[in-house]
C-alpha cells in the first residue's frame, strides 16, 4: 500500500469552484486522494483531476467556499479515492462519498475499495438471460428487465419517475428463486422532500433492510454528485462479486450528474461539445454503465436502471442520446399519457428492452410471453393513425374495424399500462391482462400469434359478451 506523502503544500495558485490549482507538485498522480485544509484547519477531501507538468488540478469534494490562495494547505495521499464497503450498509443511508447521514455510526469492519472499480474483461462477461419481475405490467410484459441488464428510464420534468423507481425497488423479485437480492439507490441532486419520500416508501413497504441509499442533495457540491454513482456501484460490486448477491442499482437523476460534469469541465476551461457538455461525456457515462453485468465464476449480478430527465422532453438531448448508445434499451415516459392520469405513463412504442427475448418464454415466464408482447405492439402501432383519422372525420364515420382498434387502444392504456402505484402484478397476471386486451380484436387480426396459442389463450367470449348495436349481450 502506498504511504501518504509527508509533503504538505502551502498556498494554491487559483480557487475556482469546485477546483483548486496547485503548482510545484512532485510525484502526484491522476485520481489520487487529496486532503485540503482551509485557513481554520478544517479538512476537506478531494481528488486529483489533472496533472500538467508541476501543476495539479484538484476537485474539492467539500466545496471551495472559505478557501484562499495563501491560507489553503494541500496534502496528497498517493492513492485513489476509496470507500469502506460491507453488508452492514444495507438498510442505511449515506452521502455521495459513503459517509453515514442517517444518524448511525459508520459500518463496522468491511473492505476498503477504489470507487472507480476494476475494469471488467469483456470476454469474462456472462450474457444476461434471467428475468426480474418488477410487478409493473408495461415493464414485465413488454419491456422485460433481465438480470445483469442496463435499462434506463427516460422521463420529463414533473413526471412520476421517482414514484416508478420506488415501486420497482419495493416490488423487484427473482421469481421462483430464493437467491440473495439487494437494491442500491443513488440520488444525485435530489431535494429533501424526495429523500423523505424514498425513505417513507421503503419503510412502509418493509423493504428498507435490503436497500442502501446514497444521497447527494441538491445543495451538495457538484463534485460529490459526480462521485455518488461510483460510490454506489462500488458497494454493488462488493455484494455481487464477493457475496454472490443479485443487486439492482437505480441511479437518479443522471441528468443532474451530467450537469455537474459540465460545471467541472467549464471550470477546467475544456472545449465544450454539444450543449456545453464535455467531449468525454460518452466515455464517462460508459465507465459508469459498464460496471453492470454478470461475470463468469460469480453467482451474483448487477442490474442497472439509470433514471434521467430529458430537458423539454427532448429524447435527442445529449444525455439520453448517449445513454441509449450504451445501454440495452430504454423505458420512455410519455407526457400525453401522464396528462390523462395514466400511471406509469410509459410509452409502449418508444420503449424497448433489447434483451427481453433472451429472458422470457417457456421455462422463464410463460411460453406465450414474447408472442403476445409482439402482437400488442403491432396492434397498438395502429391506434395513433386511427385516432388522427377520427379527429378529422369523426368517430361515427370510422369503419367497424377502426372502432375496434380505438377500443383496443383505450383498453391497452387503461387496463394494461395503467395500474395502481401499490399494485404488484405477477407476470402471469400481466399476461392474462394482455390476452384480455387482445381479445377486443377479432382473431383474424392477430396475425402474430400462432393457432396453438390462440386456441389456448384467446378469449372468444370477449366478443360474444360485448353488447350489440341494440344494447343486447
Amino acid at each position: 500500500m502506498i504511504q501518504d506523502s509527508p509533503v504538505q503544500y502551502v498556498g494554491v495558485d487559483r480557487v475556482e469552484e469546485p477546483l483548486i490549482f496547485v503548482s510545484g507538485v512532485h510525484g502526484v498522480g491522476y485520481d489520487e486522494t487529496v486532503e485540503v485544509l482551509d485557513p481554520q484547519g478544517n479538512a476537506r477531501p478531494g481528488t486529483v483531476l489533472e496533472v500538467n507538468g508541476q501543476t495539479a488540478v484538484v476537485q474539492v469534494l467539500g466545496g471551495t467556499i472559505g478557501l484562499s490562495n495563501t491560507g489553503t494547505r494541500v496534502r496528497f495521499h498517493g492513492r485513489p479515492l476509496s470507500v469502506c464497503v460491507s453488508e452492514d450498509m444495507l438498510g442505511r443511508a449515506f452521502d455521495g462519498l459513503g459517509r453515514p447521514i442517517d444518524g448511525g455510526p459508520a459500518p463496522f469492519g468491511g473492505e476498503l475499495r477504489d470507487v472507480n472499480g476494476v475494469p471488467i474483461n469483456p470476454a469474462a462477461r456472462t450474457y444476461p438471460s434471467e428475468f426480474i419481475q418488477t410487478g409493473i405490467s408495461i415493464i414485465d410484459g413488454s419491456n422485460s428487465l433481465i438480470r445483469g441488464q442496463k435499462l434506463p428510464i427516460f422521463s420529463g420534468s414533473g413526471m412520476p419517475h421517482d414514484r416508478l423507481a420506488a415501486q420497482i425497488v419495493r416490488q423487484a423479485t427473482l421469481p421462483g428463486q430464493e437467491a440473495s437480492f439487494a437494491v442500491i439507490l443513488a440520488g444525485m441532486g435530489i431535494k429533501n422532500d424526495e429523500v423523505e419520500f424514498f425513505r417513507h416508501s421503503f419503510e412502509s413497504a418493509g423493504v428498507l433492510g435490503k436497500v442502501a441509499l446514497f444521497l447527494s442533495l441538491a445543495d451538495a457540491p457538484s463534485v460529490e454528485r459526480v462521485q455518488t454513482p461510483r460510490t454506489a456501484l462500488t458497494l454493488a460490486e462488493y455484494l455481487a462479486v464477493d457475496k454472490d448477491m443479485h443487486v439492482l442499482v437505480i441511479l437518479t437523476d443522471m441528468t443532474n450528474y451530467c450537469d455537474a460534469l459540465r460545471e467541472i469541465s467549464s471550470a477546467r476551461d475544456e472545449i465544450p461539445a454539444r450543449k456545453g457538455y464535455p467531449g468525454h461525456l460518452y466515455s464517462d457515462l460508459a465507465a459508469i454503465y459498464e460496471r453492470a453485468g454478470r461475470i463468469e465464476g460469480s453467482e451474483g449480478s448487477i442490474t442497472l436502471m439509470p433514471i434521467l430527465t430529458m430537458p423539454s422532453d427532448d429524447i435527442s438531448h445529449p444525455v439520453p442520446d448517449l445513454t441509449g448508445y450504451i445501454t440495452e434499451g430504454e423505458i420512455v415516459c410519455d407526457r400525453s399519457l401522464f396528462r390523462q392520469g395514466i400511471y406509469p405513463p410509459v410509452s409502449a412504442l418508444l420503449s424497448l428492452s433489447r434483451l427481453m427475448k433472451d429472458g422470457v418464454g417457456a421455462g422463464a415466464t410463460r411460453e406465450d410471453h414474447m408472442d403476445i408482447s409482439n402482437q400488442l405492439y403491432a396492434a397498438y402501432s395502429r391506434v395513433d393513425s386511427v385516432r388522427g383519422l377520427a379527429s378529422v372525420i369523426g368517430e361515427e364515420e370510422l369503419s367497424p374495424m377502426d372502432r375496434q382498434v380505438l377500443e383496443f387502444g383505450d383498453a391497452f392504456e387503461k387496463q394494461y399500462v395503467n395500474q395502481g402505484e401499490d399494485e404488484n402484478r405477477s407476470v402471469e397476471q400481466t399476461l392474462d391482462i394482455a390476452w384480455r386486451v387482445a381479445g377486443i380484436l377479432p382473431r383474424s387480426e392477430l396475425a402474430r400469434l400462432s393457432d396453438e396459442l390462440l386456441d389456448r389463450y384467446y378469449r372468444r367470449e370477449s366478443e360474444r359478451e360485448r353488447p350489440d348495436a341494440e344494447g343486447n349481450e
